[in-house]
């Protein structure tokens, strides 16, 4: 089966059930949704684009994404789905490089292509209202004879935004993405009575995979919001729609941990030492806390699936203990996404899961003492290759095809797996030792005050850079923000001794932090330093740090 076939069997079963909406737009049916991906293949049509072709979407998510998906993919040309988060170098450099012929293209965004120099793309497209910006058309129409794909056509090549920095074509046919999609179902049921709410791009494979293509494929309803996921976006729209699946990072729903239900509880000394010390007083409160956030979800969500990066271990805690439907998913974009995962029944804390039907995962020259090593991936879920790069595609295969993910990973007694970071940001010790930062950072970022952490090695030690929640500092420190508004008044001398007794406090702060950091961490791993940065780290769209660039 094609990406256009699971549509079209979708569109026969289901044509009268609601397939995609903006949350506070008009719905589409799939009858409605099949009638404009026609409208839309003429288009490509009379564009001149034909099987094999690269077709671009540089767009937020909307329901005019999956339509112009599944018109591109139906006449075998291959959809470019670029981040909307990318710079606009980076932007050009992917259109370039795919060699696009043509792209669909937001409003919002089109300032990223101005300029572009491109002797191969020959129009551009509005997504809004699918109307020309540049480019003419034929007079042919979607009758005109085109060759169509087979499963193991090129379906999609995706542009990632890794941790390293280098963006790489990744080359995923349909079969693979279908694949992916239908072994998920072993994990987690998905039907036509689920409601999604997509809040991450659908040019990632994480959301392209299992919130969007199976959904279609199952007869489910996939709404979208007309602006960012902000709280006072998202929480209206949870109780519209009342979705049963979202799928997230974990930045997300950490940021509802610690702003919502830590902050809480530790705002005076009684209840944190309650609330840090007690376990059956802080269980009774997530319990009751629990029940609060799954109302603010509208009530029926059934699975919260967290992937693209390690849940913080003590955010997980909260959510077991909530017993919120949270589950836990690991993957790559080179394995469209998912390699291995749980559903909310079957978590392992600070773990992943079972490996997925149909996939193999073996761990390489694991660690004795550990069982740590990289995690190798089999399966028909594996791309093809990286666009036009066979060097490196060389370079991530094995001599008898396992696929090099990178990833450091071990399984436990009951063959679930857990990930400890990345291979290449793995440092290791004076005496052999492997450290994985990833664990240290989890540590500090759980300290009131600190928004975010990095820990590299610096001549030998390790360094830890900290980005500070400076909104909850001044609350500790209000009448020295009081004293630098009277600065502002001249009052200068006062402002000088202010500003002195707050760099001494922070000294003491980060000396803290740095205690407290090495009496949870193992000998080998404590940190020698911390530094304060004074913007927040740059992020993959998945809301991983881009290491690369603090090295």
């Amino acid at each position: 089966m094609t990406l256009y076939e699971l549509f079209e069997r979708s569109y026969t079963l289901y044509a009268d059930r609601l397939a995609i909406s903006f949350v506070n737009g008009t719905p589409m049916t799939y009858a409605d949704m099949k009638r404009e991906v026609d409208k839309t293949t003429t288009l490509l049509v009379r564009m001149g684009i034909r099987k094999g072709d690269r077709v671009a979407i540089l767009s937020g998510n909307m329901p005019n994404w999956c339509i112009t998906y599944f018109a591109i993919v139906r006449m075998g040309a291959i959809v470019v789905p670029i981040l909307p988060d990318f710079h606009p170098v980076e932007v050009q450099t992917i259109l370039q490089h795919s060699g696009s012929k043509a792209i669909f293209v937001s409003q919002k965004l089109q300032a990223k292509i101005t300029g572009l120099q491109s002797e191969v793309l020959t129009h551009q497209i509005a997504i809004e209202d699918f109307s020309v910006l540049t480019g003419k058309l034929t007079d042919e129409t979607a009758n005109v004879m085109f060759e169509l794909p087979i499963d193991t056509d090129l379906a999609s090549i995706i542009y990632t935004s890794g941790t390293t920095g280098r963006s790489k074509g990744v080359m995923l046919s349909h079969h693979n993405i279908i694949y992916d999609a239908e072994m998920c179902l072993h994990i987690q049921d998905v039907n036509l009575n689920d409601v999604f709410l997509s809040i991450l791009p659908l040019s990632h494979a994480y959301e392209n995979t299992i919130a969007f293509v199976l959904p279609i494929m199952q007869g489910s309803s996939i709404y979208y919001l007309e602006k960012p996921p902000t709280a006072s976006v998202l929480i209206p729209a949870l109780k519209k729609i009342r979705p049963t699946t979202i799928l997230s990072v974990p930045l997300v729903i950490e940021k509802i941990y610690r702003s919502q239900i830590r902050a809480k509880m530790t705002k005076n000394r009684l209840t944190k030492i309650l609330y840090e010390h007690v376990s059956p007083f802080r269980k009774a409160f997530h319990f009751l806390a629990g029940i609060k956030l799954y109302k603010t979800f509208g009530g029926r969500v059934r699975f919260f699936g967290v992937g693209g990066a390690k849940l913080d271990p003590t955010t997980e805690r909260f959510l077991r203990e909530a017993r919120f439907p949270y589950a836990v998913g690991y993957g790559l974009t080179e394995t469209a996404p998912m390699l291995a995962g749980a559903n909310p029944s079957q978590t392992c804390f600070q773990g992943i899961g079972k490996v997925m039907k149909g996939v193999q995962i073996k761990i390489d020259n694991p660690d004795p003492r550990t069982g740590i090593g990289e995690i190798l991936a089999k399966g028909d879920n594996v791309m093809q290759g990286y666009y036009l790069d066979p060097e490196l595609t060389g370079e991530v295969f094995t001599d008898d095809g396992w696929f090099r993910t990178g990833d450091l990973g071990r399984f436990d007694k009951r063959q679930r797996l857990y990930h400890k970071g990345r291979l290449k940001t793995m440092i290791v010790g004076a005496s052999g030792e492997n450290i994985y930062p990833e664990d240290i950072e989890s540590v500090i970022n759980n300290i009131r005050g600190v928004l975010e952490s990095l820990v590299l090695e610096q001549k030998g030690k390790l360094v830890a850079m900290v980005c500070l929640n400076m909104e909850e500092l001044e609350k500790n420190y209000q009448q020295m923000y009081t004293t630098a508004v009277q600065y502002f008044n001249g009052k200068k001398e006062e402002w000088s001794k202010q500003k002195e007794e707050w760099n001494q406090q922070m000294d003491i702060f980060l000396e803290e932090v740095k205690v407290y950091v090495n009496a949870h961490v193992n000998k080998f791993s404590q940190i020698s330093s911390v530094i304060v940065v004074a913007d927040p780290f740059e992020k993959t769209p998945t809301q991983k740090i881009k290491r690369y660039l603090y090295y």
